[in-house]
């Protein structure tokens, strides 16, 4: 892998170009901000104490000759204080009349751009400018006979405390940056640990490897998608076993009944028999080709069930033409076995659904009674009606026992003892039918007494009746 397409590198990458966005900010806004407000505070300085020196030189008219005025007023305005004479007015010549620098020569200050506009203007005027490599605030006063005051301070001391910070400003930003990148490159090693762990754990998934846990305890995105991960690590591990016993379970269902016909055919094949023992092992036979036939037509329903392939009417019907259809094909079953079946309507139950696959689902609950109960045992067939119709196939057996009352609906569950019999499928399918007309399939039971209820949804008939 590409180091610089790490999540290491990405997260330093953006974490520098944030912090020198940030610097670049402030350089671009805070430090021409905060030189702005020196220089203005430095003129600000200079127009508060130019007119007291004004003041002053207008009650002496010797001040421009004496050196200590000058000298004073400099050091009160901390600035360099300079008297024009107006030489030539249009266009307007100055010279330096006094100067409060006693050395060297005002030339530099001659014709000063902000001594000339007080004297075009004949107003107050302030500003900036540069001499040589030195940079200064001015402010000029007009006076009497076409005379002007000047302040020129230097702004050497003020730029360079700017300067300071600007200088200050870069190492932070340098180190900054540094910062950022090792930062980045820690936190995101800590994420890709993270990311590295649930990469192998899909991995492993993805592989059918079910055993390992998921594990991160940490409660931020990473950590509840780790926790994803282990619901659906959870998940396909439910549903590969459920596979695998599924898989065996067919095998075996499928493997009885072959094997019973494949010895019956050759004890027909080999063994000297009588007619009425040839007559018993094809009645036999016949009972396992039906069984198979079964086994067969179950696997199928199942496997479009769970493909969704399998249609479903929604229909109104009458539950009680249900229930009395269930009772007569069953009846010679019931009388065969020493057992009851009985009909009991409840008015009318008219419901909403598949009137074909209901009475697929009660053939399951009236046939799983009369297996699963001894001889002398009463079945009956309820349907009821209401806002919520619903078929009902009660004994009076033994029941199911508790601890197996909860797995009665799982693909090839069969209940312990001599009594259980058949796929263990029709109960599974039976509850699939039941969701898919958004119905329900319960079940009650206790010693004497067991209920399977079919509830589905009413007619919109029903509901105005």
């Amino acid at each position: 892998m590409n180091p610089l397409r790490s999540v290491g590198a990405q997260l330093s990458l953006a974490l520098a170009v944030l912090v020198a966005g940030s610097l670049g900010v402030v350089y671009l806004f805070v430090v021409p901000s905060l030189e702005r407000n020196l220089v203005n505070a430095k003129l600000s300085q200079l127009e508060h104490v130019a007119p007291d020196i004004r003041r002053q030189l207008g009650r002496d008219k010797l001040g421009i000759n004496d050196p200590d005025f000058l000298g004073n007023a400099s050091d009160d305005a901390n600035a360099r204080v300079v008297v024009f004479g107006t030489l030539v007015s249009n266009p307007a010549t100055l010279q330096a009349l006094a100067d409060s620098r006693q050395f060297g020569s005002s030339a530099d200050v001659e014709n000063d751009p902000v001594a000339l506009r007080a004297t075009a203007t004949g107003q107050p005027q302030h500003g900036t400018l540069s001499r040589g490599d030195e940079r200064f605030a001015e402010v000029a006063l007009p006076l009497p006979n076409q005379e002007i005051l000047l302040l020129s301070a230097s702004l050497h001391d003020s730029l360079g405390n700017v300067h300071l910070v600007q200088r200050r400003l870069l190492v932070a930003g340098v180190a900054a940056l540094l910062a950022s990148v090792a930062l980045g490159f820690g936190g995101a090693s800590v994420f890709a640990r993270r990311i590295r762990r649930l990469e192998r754990a899909a991995d492993r998934i993805a592989g059918g490897r079910f055993d390992e846990p998921v594990e991160d305890p940490t409660p931020d995105e990473l950590g509840e998608l780790a926790r994803a991960f282990e619901r659906m690590r959870l998940r396909l591990a439910h549903l590969d076993r459920a596979r695998a016993e599924f898989i065996a379970n067919a095998s075996h269902e499928l493997r009885t009944p072959l094997f019973s016909l494949g010895g019956f055919l050759e004890l027909l094949t080999d063994e000297e028999l009588d007619d009425e023992t040839r007559t018993e092992f094809l009645a036999t036979m016949r009972e396992q080709v039906e069984r198979l036939a079964r086994l067969a037509s179950d696997l199928l329903d199942l496997t479009r069930l769970d493909a969704g392939a399998l249609r479903v009417e929604r229909e109104p019907f009458e539950l009680a033409d249900v229930a009395r259809d269930l009772v007569e094909e069953f009846q010679a079953l019931a009388r065969t076995g020493e057992r009851s079946l009985e009909l009991e309507l409840d008015g009318a139950a008219r419901a909403l659904g598949d009137d074909e696959r209901a009475l697929r689902i009660g053939r399951a609950l009236v046939e799983n009674a009369l297996r699963h109960t001894p001889p002398g045992t009463q079945v009956v067939v309820r349907a009821g009606g209401g806002a919520r119709p619903a078929l009902e196939v009660a004994d009076d057996g033994p029941g199911i026992p508790e601890s197996e009352l909860g797995q009665v609906f799982d693909r090839f569950y069969r209940g312990d003892g001599s009594l259980a019999s058949g796929s263990g499928l029709g109960l599974a399918i039976a509850r699939e039918l039941a969701e898919r007309m958004d119905g329900r399939l319960e079940a009650e039971s206790r010693p004497g007494r067991t209920v399977f209820t079919l509830a589905l949804p009413g007619c919109a008939e029903n509901e105005r009746e």
